[in-house]
């Protein structure tokens, strides 16, 4: 696998330039199939943080792009585009190097990125940023929508180039500035979003590109400059930038963790369960804030499903991210590795039945490898059902009937994604409605990033995705005149 071809990967984007960091740091990337560093980038320090803070700002207030017309900021857009789809395969290679994400999946999630801002560019259209109203207080009204202002989009490891594609494309067609602060495991995505923004042209310091470590991303957010925060990540974090936000009234958006539950009906057959919950927990190793990682079933077929997706999860060929049979990679980094593996000593401890997995395979001496694994007759009240774990571990958990299942769905902190496994579209719906997340699926995982997407509870604030993503970058202004203009 070649590594993708980035002109400056020793300096940051700011203000237009490509720039050495004022502190002379760098970034190492692991790959995480062999251990081995494979790439290496600039990191970000405070001032470096500061100085593109101060780009935005005066690109957003001194600049032409708060005020460029939608029209022409949707063809801006429509060049960043066509930048973007020259270099899908770059796109996809990175992903799998720095994530250790399939080769073979690659390609799916770079073309779902690109397609946030081919949704953009259609929403841009038509979206109306303003509109003359009748009101009674003056003979002309208008609604008017406006930039929110700079932007601080903080991307997390695992689908970087999705994240931080779905955060830049409303917010560059609200007319918003942005500071890019990638994954520093991950952060390659995040230049060449920089070098095809500056190919279709965008005016200096409307997107600029920090990587960086905690602290200095702290400091980010900490800039009284940043209007608003765009993050996608944990729980933890996310309530510091919450904390630091509200401190200034600062605007955020946040999309956070889950604990999501799969309830299973009773018409849904066991391999069909096992088929659906395996080939969802396997997906990028299980590293996906959306996961269903809870499954709750009936307590007189939980044995019947546990044989059948322990003798699924068996089947599941564990490879390193080129290799075209494999059907999972590896985990991210050596930490997620150690965080996996500590649940499992907690899963076995709390008194959990182990049926498979859990540990790391034996033909993978070298790598952040690990087994599908899954867990029987779980509590709702473990911790290995009530704390996000981020890897390849699902959680069988028995119920008494649906209304028992709706309610352990419920006992819980997050709020994100669940599903409903059943054959019965209108048991689905009901039982949907019922769940208090933020997305529901009839059997298996399922999302549209051109609709809403985020969640309830401790999984997030806000949307990204359609019109209510948008309108998380726009300030609603009334304006009342004595009569209309234009």
């Amino acid at each position: 696998m070649s590594a993708p071809n980035i002109a400056h990967p020793d300096r940051l984007y700011i203000g237009g330039e490509w720039v050495t960091p004022q502190e002379g740091g760098a970034i190492e990337i692991v790959s995480p199939d062999t251990e081995q560093v494979v790439f290496i980038v600039a990191a970000a320090g405070p001032a470096d943080m500061d100085r593109a803070v101060a780009a935005a700002r005066h690109a957003f207030d001194k600049g032409p792009w708060p005020t460029t017309p939608p029209a022409d900021r949707v063809a801006a857009l429509e060049r960043l585009v066509a930048a973007l789809e020259r270099r899908e395969g770059e796109l996809a290679a990175a992903w799998s190097m720095q994530m250790g994400g399939l080769a073979a999946m690659a390609p799916f999630l770079v073309g779902r990125g690109t397609q946030n801002l081919r949704d953009a560019v259609a929403l841009g259209r038509s979206f109306a940023f303003e509109r003359l109203v009748e009101s009674p207080a003056a003979p002309a009204a208008y609604v008017v929508q406006e930039p929110v202002g700079v932007v601080a989009a903080i991307a997390p490891w695992n689908v970087p180039y999705m994240i931080m594609a779905g955060k830049l494309a409303p917010a560059l067609l609200a007319g918003c500035t942005i500071v890019m602060k990638p994954s520093p495991e991950t952060p390659i995505e995040a230049y060449i979003i920089a070098e095809c923004a500056e190919e279709a042209g965008l005016p200096p310091g409307v997107i600029n590109l920090v990587p960086s470590d905690r602290e200095a991303a702290d400091h980010l957010i900490r800039n009284p400059d940043i209007d608003k925060v765009s993050f996608t990540g944990s729980t933890a974090v996310g309530r510091r930038i919450a904390q630091v936000c509200g401190e200034r009234i600062g605007r955020y958006t946040l999309e956070l963790g889950g604990k999501s539950a799969a309830i299973i009906l009773d018409d849904y057959a066991a391999e069909d369960v096992a088929r659906t919950l395996t080939g969802a927990i396997t997906m990028v190793s299980g590293q996906v804030c959306a996961m269903l990682t809870r499954a709750i079933v009936p307590r007189k077929r939980h044995d019947e499903i546990a044989d059948a997706i322990a003798a699924a999860m068996r089947q599941v060929r564990v490879g390193h991210s080129d290799d075209a049979q494999a059907q999972m990679g590896p985990l991210a980094m050596k930490r997620q590795l150690e965080r996996v593996e500590s649940y499992i000593d907690k899963g076995k401890a709390e008194g959990a039945t182990l049926v498979t997995g859990g540990g790391r395979p034996s033909h993978l001496n070298r790598g952040f490898f690990f087994e599908p694994t899954l867990f029987a007759n779980v509590d709702n009240d473990m911790t290995i059902a009530r704390e996000e774990i981020f890897g390849p571990v699902l959680s069988l958990i028995p119920c008494d009937d649906t209304e028992d299942a709706i309610r352990i769905a419920n006992d819980s902190i997050y709020g994100l994604n669940g599903s409903v496994l059943t054959h019965d579209a209108a048991a689905a719906y009901a039982v949907g409605r019922r769940v208090r997340t933020g997305n529901v699926a009839q059997n298996g995982m399922r999302t549209d990033f051109s609709l809403p997407f985020g969640g309830f509870k401790q999984s997030g604030i806000g949307r990204e995705g359609g019109e209510q993503g948008l309108m998380s970058y726009l300030e609603t202004k009334t304006l009342m005149l004595d009569a209309a203009v234009g």
